[in-house]
């Protein structure tokens, strides 16, 4: 007869890891009620807007850095291009618009764009050149006026000094 060893001396393996309790990486989120989660929705919609606004900004910023980066090239004419063709510009502008979002007055957004006014500095220069040139012949005028009234006075005092 075979001698059968006993089972019961030899321990039990088991997987440590399997009686230890583990650490839950996702959890399910509660259940919220609609008012809530309806109300977070709208913050997370209005932040959103405010992003793409913010970002539309700094995208027209920097289309307008472009833009005054082209000019400065385009006077210095040192860039190899423009030695060829003088009267060539480096950067040619067509119609330029940035995404944005409006708030209607119903509350709801619409999402549209907004155009970029890539001229509006030049306008705004030769806006303010034309109003100092106005003022500079307008205190000319004002100069000569008292000029000649002060020399008409003068001539006045010489005159009856005379008789």
């Amino acid at each position: 007869m075979k001698k059968i060893p006993d089972t019961d001396k030899k321990p039990i393996l088991l997987k440590v890891s399997l009686l230890q309790p583990t650490s839950v990486t996702t959890a399910i989120v509660p259940l919220q009620p609609q008012e809530e989660k309806m109300i977070s929705e709208r913050e997370r919609l209005i932040a959103q807007v405010e992003r793409i606004n913010q970002m539309a900004g700094e995208l027209e910023a920097a289309i307008l850095e472009l833009k005054a980066i082209a000019n400065t090239l385009n006077t210095q004419k040192r860039y190899p291009l423009l030695k060829k063709e003088l009267g060539k510009n480096i950067c040619q502008y067509l119609a330029v618009s940035v995404p944005w979002v409006k708030r209607k007055p119903d509350e709801s957004f619409i999402l549209t764009t907004r155009r970029v006014d890539l001229f509006r500095a030049e306008r705004e220069a030769a806006q303010l050149a034309q109003q100092l040139r106005q003022q500079s012949k307008k205190r000319l005028a004002s100069q000569r006026h008292r000029k000649n009234q002060s020399g008409a006075e003068a001539h006045t005092k010489c005159l009856s000094k005379r008789y």
